[in-house]
């Protein structure tokens, strides 16, 4: 009997918990018999096998992924920029064009074999699992991402280890901030959903933070630290996501879209800084967190989430899913349509007990 075949490849982003996912999905699939394949780079192993950092396909069995659980990163490499929806293309005059190559994806899966395709991603990813599978590949999601923005989860993989990060990170700077009568800015990332900001603000005592669900008034928080000045408390620390934006202005850009790329965000921590040095007359430093976040090693949460997550993706496989996206629904993992994730952003509910909280506890959001 011909045995079962499982392509597994990790697009957009890293985050920490992908190589306990591809622990999880190689050992459940060999404990069924079946063989599982591990895709390099994201779609760029099947598109662009030239370009691969590794082998572009391989077979991947349990010794392979032998104590890698507790790794950052992943051992297959990963791509934001091979959308085979929209997929670069250089011309001979040098110009890139974008091109539909989701048939390729179909065609090559289907040569090598694979019974299913299991897709370990972010937003962008589930958007593109959501159109194979309507295309025809039995497709099977496991939601990534540190920023937490991918609906119909409680909870993806990646985001308590960068929370728990930022926390100390913070943690750190009270003392520094306190020792010098400073405000220190701390801007982590977040384009569209404040979720890390948030909870590491909260956790590590923030005395102010800025999230995109909420547009801040600058003058609302460079009120908040007056007050504490005048209370006696000379420093504070204000925590942004990078997609913050003042009311009534844009978000902070390092680079515009371009080639079919996102824009890249950044640069608001800096932006107010130097707002509430001018309004404050107060020493005010920042610093970027950035891709701090996606890297070291997971928290055993994250090691136990992703774990479950590529576990049930095996299952759901064995079942007959497809087209579906696990997902963690607070103590269970559940199934849900592929076609209720794709273009949904999970944001922080501005009217929720978190929010809630953070401001009963004195936190200013501008």
């Amino acid at each position: 009997m011909e045995r079962k075949r499982i392509g597994l490849l990790t697009g957009g982003g890293d985050a920490p918990g992908l190589n306990a996912v591809i622990r999880a999905v190689v050992l459940s699939a060999e404990r069924r018999g079946w063989e599982c394949f591990g895709i390099h780079d994201g779609f760029n192993g099947l598109l662009a096998p030239e370009h691969c950092s590794g082998q572009p396909v391989r077979r991947l069995t349990a010794g392979d992924v032998h104590g890698i659980g507790h790794l950052g990163g992943t051992i297959l490499g990963s791509s934001n920029r091979g959308n085979p929806l929209r997929f670069p293309v250089r011309g001979a005059d040098g110009k890139v064009s974008e091109l539909d190559r989701s048939d390729d994806v179909l065609a090559l899966c289907k040569q090598l074999g694979f019974d299913a395709l299991v897709i370990v991603g972010g937003d962008g990813s589930m958007g593109i699992a959501n159109q194979l599978h309507q295309k025809g590949l039995r497709v099977i999601g496991v939601p990534k991402t540190i920023d937490n923005d991918l609906d119909r989860t409680f909870s993806t993989f990646g985001f308590d280890t960068a929370v728990g990060f930022a926390t100390e990170c913070i943690d750190r700077l009270h003392s520094t901030a306190q020792s010098h009568h400073r405000v220190m800015v701390v801007e982590v990332m977040g384009r569209y959903a404040g979720w890390i900001a948030l909870h590491a603000g909260m956790a590590a005592g923030a005395h102010a933070i800025l999230i995109p669900e909420i547009p801040f008034d600058i003058d609302k928080v460079a009120d908040a630290i007056l007050e504490r000045e005048g209370g006696g408390k000379h420093h504070s620390i204000v925590v942004v996501a990078e997609g913050a934006q003042p009311i009534g202005g844009e978000r902070a850009l390092l680079a515009p879209a371009t080639d079919g790329h996102s824009e890249r965000l950044g640069g608001i921590g800096a932006q107010v800084a130097a707002l509430l040095e001018r309004r404050t007359g107060k020493e005010c430093r920042s610093l970027v967190l950035g891709h701090l976040l996606r890297g070291g090693s997971p928290s055993a949460f994250d090691r136990v989430c992703a774990s479950r997550f590529g576990a049930a993706a095996v299952r759901a496989i064995v079942d007959g899913h497809g087209g579906v996206m696990v997902s963690l629904d607070y103590s269970s993992i559940k199934l849900v349509a592929l076609a209720d994730v794709a273009g949904h952003t999970k944001c922080v509910p501005v009217e929720g007990d978190t929010v809630s909280t953070a401001r009963e506890l004195g936190i200013a959001f501008g």
